[in-house]
């Protein structure tokens, strides 16, 4: 922080949230001649796991694997999906509203055997 035109002094911060989400915080400093405040937000994911599909159909026919998307945040989200790889398909776009999962289809539909 910089105070009064000539010193600066360091203010450490512990954050320790318990959960995943978005926590807001404000930092008021007052003296004699001055108030500065300072907003704070901390976005916070739940552990990230890697996940693989395995995908497995006859040639010529789909099979679709719903992929659930939770929104525990404090405000709507909009993705936009960019499928890579060839014989797979689902919604370019997907909104999940706060506090609610949303399935994103993915659905995988071979033209050949592979």
């Amino acid at each position: 922080f910089f105070l009064g035109g000539i010193d600066t002094v360091e203010f450490p911060i512990k954050f320790t949230p318990k959960y995943p989400g978005c926590y807001h915080c404000q930092i008021v400093l007052k003296s004699s001649c001055d108030i500065r405040v300072y907003e704070i937000e901390c976005v916070v994911n739940a552990d990230q796991a890697d996940a693989q599909l395995e995908f497995l159909t006859p040639a010529y026919q789909a099979v679709t694997q719903e992929i659930p998307i939770s929104n525990i945040s404090s405000e709507d989200w909009r993705f936009e999906a960019h499928l890579e790889g060839q014989c797979f398909h689902g919604p370019p776009i997907i909104n999940v509203p706060v506090g609610q999962t949303v399935q994103y289809p993915l659905t995988f539909k071979p033209v050949a055997e592979s």
